[in-house]
């Protein structure tokens, strides 16, 4: 699938989960895509749950949201850091504001629960963070991939092929 001369972010912060990151980023650099990393801080390194590290291309606060086409939130721990910076969560929001695609795996729908993104759609997740969806406005289903208008949810790692195809798929429409 060909993605030249589109521009995602992917977030990174501290505890991500490594495949959740580094999978979409080869897949969509594969398709032509530009990937940014994007973190609270331009130029930090952010270490996964294993030390894994990924540095920071770009801070949030500095970027634009009519400047990329999509966005993906990984899991891990790091969405519990990345809902407490505003300039993050607000690129998330005017993303979603925008009709781009939203994606968020495993517990990066954490994230999207503290926006109004989930609210009215059917989502999916890591089990464990179900309630926290449900009281987001979602409705949640046990799939391994949910896409619900420009919002696209996986549960875990494993999904990551079918989670990714959805997101370039939107891409590609887009």
């Amino acid at each position: 699938m060909n993605l030249s001369g589109k521009r995602v972010a992917v977030l990174v912060e501290q505890q991500y989960q490594e495949m959740e990151v580094w999978y979409p980023v080869y897949r969509l650099r594969e398709a032509g895509c530009e990937v940014v990393l994007v973190g609270p801080e331009a130029g930090k390194t952010y270490a996964s749950k294993l030390g894994y590290p990924a540095k920071s291309d770009a801070a949030a606060a500095d970027l634009s949201a009519d400047k990329f086409h999509g966005i993906v939130i990984p899991g891990g721990f790091s969405p519990d850091y990345i809902r407490r910076s505003e300039p993050m969560l607000k690129l998330v929001r005017d993303l979603f504001a925008q009709g781009k695609p939203v994606s968020a795996i495993c517990h990066g729908p954490w994230v999207l629960c503290s926006t109004p993104a989930l609210k009215g759609k059917t989502a999916t997740c890591f089990h464990s963070i179900k309630d926290d969806i449900v009281n987001a406005g979602a409705t949640y289903v046990d799939r391994d991939v949910v896409v619900d208008g420009n919002v696209i949810t996986s549960r875990k790692p494993d999904d990551l092929p079918a989670f990714m195809l959805a997101l370039m798929e939107l891409l590609k429409k887009g």
